[in-house]
């Protein structure tokens, strides 16, 4: 099993913030995905941003966050902001 410090984009905070979550290794994460996690982190840690977002799915798809192309990127703001109320 991967660790989650092991993946792109996933320092200590996020890795802890993660296994609070219920998402404890880089499997986990795959499988709930991106946008679940995203949720997931939301509830738990209300100040978790777009940019968090954006490390998670870099991590899910094995890339750094910041080359993302520009329609996930947008697909994900969408999604985030969606969450808002």
């Amino acid at each position: 099993m991967t660790e989650l410090k092991e993946m792109l984009n996933i320092g200590a905070e996020m890795q802890k913030k993660l296994t609070t979550v219920g998402i404890t290794s880089a499997e986990n994460l795959r499988e709930v995905g991106s946008q679940q996690a995203f949720m997931k982190l939301k509830a738990y840690y209300p100040e978790v941003c777009l940019v968090h977002l954006y490390a998670l799915e870099g991590a899910v798809a094995n890339i750094e966050f910041n080359q993302l192309t520009e329609n996930k990127k947008v697909e994900l703001k969408n999604f985030s902001d969606s969450l808002k109320f």
